[in-house]
């Protein structure tokens, strides 16, 4: 189905209203509903998924240090809208199918309110997981400013829940940031990028069973419904709408962009030939504005940037995306420059309303820079692909499952560099769960030889992080062919918490791994 672009505004997610605020602490009830909306102006209306029945769902915005409370409730019907595979671990045909658990991305919280993958629950809490542990979740916001995003991380239907639209906004906003001369109020936007596929009556499309051309025996019988290696949707959501456009000032605007896709990749250009300046990343503002033509986002990364239309009034730009699927190397086909390829739109019509003060400070914040002295321990972490027991592609960190022994153990408090050795074909977006890391560096180094050896063999001198990626991470893409060197300080708390790809097919299929952060010894 052919669909028009930039036919629909672009929409902004409400703020949430605080359900109480007493003794120092807010408190948010936030429901999983099912619901139906238009997507498109010539799309019938959409079966969704959404937190207070809405897609994306309403933002959060809480100030650093205050406590809230969140009430998650699944509300949701006990028969899930898409396929699900039965055959993977989490997902079996005596597991709930469909269950939910809310994961706050890039937040510092305790183990019982990270959203742990088997921390799930149904309808009105009626069943819950072997690790749940209470209904209420506590963050206390104790870190900077930035875009983190709350969304679905059940075990083995992450990938379905959240492409049926449980993702929304969570905003941590500081004394710091509020200084700075950045845009403000209306003049500050979120975008949620996503990919979807929709059937001819509306109804969200998911595939049912890979491509043969993707199992180790094209024959192979298989399960069907069956997870697949990677999905990429053939229309381009922001906000919940297909290539939608957003009427602005000639003046400059600051846009919090998140890919909330399940494995699509997006290079973000205006067609203008403007530069980004890029402001802040997934832990909040970068020490330096850094200014780009083009910006690379994974699945989850977020990306703080500015775009002065000052100079374009009356123009129409796009916002458009070149970035193979899958990254970096995948089928020219499944980037389409008329479909895939394009964004947004935004037209410089509206009058300016008054003086823009807005600035593009030269200094923004300070980073302490994490060091390798007193590293506690150096990993080598290996990214792997093989085939499961019916012959479908399997992507493993580590060579292990999610069922496996916990292999990462780091002491509260220590520093650690993980080297992601990737011998994949895919870029992997790698997410941590609780701390914020830095990118020391990358480095190609022999695939083959360290398949035969599992020794590491530079073949290039190494490669520092991009400016842009000079800031806090919480994901990190892992280039095929490359080792990924980054640095965590591991706490402030001790507990189970999880690693994995964010690309949730991958995710799903066993592309996880929980770590767990030990205790400081202490002395007799």
């Amino acid at each position: 189905m052919a669909l028009a672009k930039f036919v629909d505004p672009l929409p902004i997610p409400r703020t949430l209203t605080p359900a109480l605020r007493k003794n120092g602490i807010t408190y948010y009830k936030v429901r999983m509903k099912q619901f139906t909306a238009s997507l498109h102006r010539d799309l019938p209306k959409t079966t969704l998924w959404g937190f207070e029945s809405q897609f994306p769902g309403p933002t959060i915005n809480v100030r650093k240090g205050e406590t809230v409370k969140v009430l998650w409730e699944n509300k949701l019907p006990k028969k899930h809208i898409l396929p699900v595979d039965t055959s993977i671990h989490g997902a079996g045909r005596n597991d709930p199918q469909v269950r939910t658990v809310v994961h706050l991305h890039g937040a510092r919280v305790r183990p019982d309110s990270d959203g742990y993958p088997e921390a799930w629950f149904t309808r009105g809490f009626a069943k819950t997981g072997p690790v749940f542990k209470n209904k209420v979740y506590t963050y206390t916001n104790n870190q900077r400013s930035t875009a983190l995003w709350y969304h679905d991380h059940a075990m083995g239907i992450t990938r379905l829940n959240v492409y049926a639209g449980l993702a929304g906004f969570y905003f941590i906003r500081d004394k710091e940031e509020d200084a700075l001369p950045l845009p403000k109020g209306p003049y500050e936007i979120p975008l949620m990028i996503a990919d979807r596929s929709f059937k001819p009556d509306g109804l969200l499309f998911y595939p049912n069973r890979p491509e043969r051309s993707s199992l180790k025996n094209p024959n192979a019988r298989i399960p069907k419904p069956s997870v697949v290696p990677e999905f990429f949707g053939d229309t381009i959501l922001v906000n919940g709408k297909v290539w939608p456009f957003l009427n602005v000032e000639p003046r400059k605007y600051r846009f919090r962009i998140l890919n909330a896709s399940n494995a699509r990749f997006y290079r973000l250009k205006l067609n203008s030939g403007q530069s980004f300046f890029q402001i802040g990343t997934d832990g909040g503002l970068l020490e330096k504005p850094v200014k780009a033509k083009q910006i690379l986002i994974a699945p989850s990364e977020r990306v703080d940037i500015i775009v002065d239309f000052s100079k374009m009034a009356g123009k129409r730009i796009t916002l458009t995306n070149n970035a193979p699927a899958p990254f970096p190397d995948g089928k020219p086909g499944n980037l389409n420059p008329n479909t895939t390829g394009m964004i947004m739109q935004f037209r410089v019509k509206l009058s300016l309303k008054g003086k823009d003060n807005s600035k593009i400070p030269a200094t923004l914040s300070r980073i302490t820079k994490l060091t390798r002295t007193n590293v506690k321990r150096v990993r080598n972490l290996p990214l792997v692909e093989s085939f499961d027991n019916f012959g479908r592609l399997l992507q493993l960190l580590t060579g292990r499952s999610w069922e496996d022994p916990v292999t990462e153990k780091p002491t509260v408090g220590t520093k650690e560099i993980w080297r992601l050795i990737n011998t994949t074909a895919d870029t992997h977006p790698i997410h941590l769960h609780l701390v914020h890391f830095q990118i020391l560096q990358r480095r190609p180094f022999d695939v083959n030889f360290f398949n035969r050896t599992g020794k590491i063999r530079y073949t290039a001198p190494p490669i520092k992080p991009a400016l842009n990626e000079r800031g806090l991470k919480d994901t990190v893409r892992a280039n095929p062919g490359e080792v990924t060197e980054i640095i965590a300080r591991f706490g402030p708390f001790t507990g189970r918490y999880v690693w994995h790809c964010h690309m949730l097919e991958h995710e799903d299929h066993d592309m996880m791994r929980p770590y767990i952060i030990l205790p400081k010894k202490r002395n007799k």
